[in-house]
This record gives structure tokens, sequence and C-alpha cells, in this order.
């Protein structure tokens, strides 16, 4: 499981976060254009090594690219903007990852405001950490030792080796088939209620933890349906 920070802001956190990294036997630690000094290392303490063995990225769609399945974290209790199911608890994580062998990201947020909405519509799966009303925002650190404590407590189940997880690749095409569906069948006809509908299907593919023959399965029916529309549509013509 990698743990990817976002635009860490603060130099201390990056290395508090190696340090409760180690502490709960997490190793993979990602930095997305970080904040990194002197004082990170120190902060670490006896995990300067996972701070130094942190990969180094640019950009989000870098870290993103190395994982299957991505988590995204975020003291917000609800999405408005499109419909969705609540983020899940660190305990319902720990849960639903049981099992599953596909390489797993946590995403963390700035400091200041944490994964920006475009960054979260993006996550297979969002996460928050039930909190107080009063002062629902946790500091990057506390935040990282309370998830990794919960999941530090589920060691991976085996899982029968012909069944590979859906890529990140093969999860798009999947996506990018939907949308096509839609285009073809234009439903809906408002262009903003079609994305919203892309958006859920894409939720959707990132809860069901799908193996990729389940994708190329769902991949051969979409296309087919696709392709007879087409034939329909030519024919009217």
């Amino acid at each position: 499981m990698k743990i990817v920070l976002v635009e860490p802001e603060g130099p201390a956190n990056i290395g508090m976060v190696a340090r409760v990294m180690k502490n709960f036997g997490f190793t993979e630690l990602v930095l997305v254009n970080p904040n990194i000094t002197e004082e990170s290392y120190a902060y670490a303490v006896h995990a300067r090594d996972v701070l130094e063995r942190a990969e180094i990225v640019e950009t989000f769609e870098e870290a993103l690219g190395l994982v299957d399945l991505a988590i995204g974290t975020t003291a917000k209790s609800g999405r408005r903007y499109i419909p969705e199911r609540a983020p899940l608890t660190p305990w319902e994580l720990r849960e639903a990852l049981k099992g599953y062998p596909g390489r797993v990201g946590i995403f963390f947020g700035r400091e200041s405001i944490g994964l920006k909405n475009e960054e979260l519509e993006r996550m297979d799966l969002t996460l928050t950490i039930p909190t107080s009303e009063a002062y629902p925002t946790m500091n990057l650190s506390q935040a990282a030792a309370v998830i990794l404590y919960e999941l530090s407590k589920t060691k991976r189940e085996a899982v029968h080796p012909s069944l590979e997880p859906a890529t990140r690749e093969e999860k798009e095409v999947l996506v990018d088939t939907w949308k096509r569906l839609l285009d073809v069948l234009d439903y809906p006809k408002d262009e903003e209620r079609k994305e919203v509908f892309v958006k859920v299907f894409r939720r959707f593919v990132g809860r069901a933890f799908l193996y990729g023959r389940e994708v190329h399965t769902l991949i051969g029916p979409l296309r087919k349906a696709i392709l007879r529309l087409e034939e329909c549509k030519d024919a009217e013509r």
C-alpha cells in the first residue's frame, strides 16, 4: 500500500507521516511536489529510511498512475454536487480491502485545503474520519495515524492467482466505453447531467473492486451495444 501526500506544505508533517508509517508497518511513501527539507528528516526520527526511499513525483496524475485503487481522504462528510454514498470510515475501508491484491494508494491532500474537488473526483473511493462537528479537520500526521492504525489490523487474505485486479488503465477504458454508449444514445441530452452519469459510473467502478477479467467481460457487451446502435443510426439516414 502506498501513502501519497499531495503537495504537502509543512516539512515537519512529511517527516511525521513517515514516522507514523513505520510505526504501523507501512513503507511505501509517495510525495507529490513536496516541500521537503532537513526538518522533514529530523521529524522522521528513526523513519528516515522511509523518507529516503520515498518516490517523488511532480504531478497528481503521475501519482494516480502508480496505483490500481485510489482512495482520497477528506474531512467532508459527503459530496454535494453528485449523488453518491458517504465516504468510508477507516474501519469500513479495512473490511473492504480484505483480500484485494491490487496496488492501493491512500491520498492525503494539502494541510490548508486538502484534496481539490477535481482530485477527489478522480478517486475510486473516499475516506473520512468521523470527528467532532465543532472541529472536524485533523492534522495531517494525526489523520494518517488513525487511518494506518486501522489498516494495520488486517493482513491480506489469499486470492486465487489467476484473478488479477483491474489496472487503472482497464478501468478507464470501461468508463470511456460507458461514456461512448451515453453519447450514442444521446442520453441524457443535457451535457451536465451526462457528466454526472459518467462520474457516478466511475465511482461505482471504483467501489466494485473489479478484476481485469471482469472489466473485459463488461466492456464486451457495451461495445456490442454501441456498434448495433451506430448501425441503426446509419440505416435511418
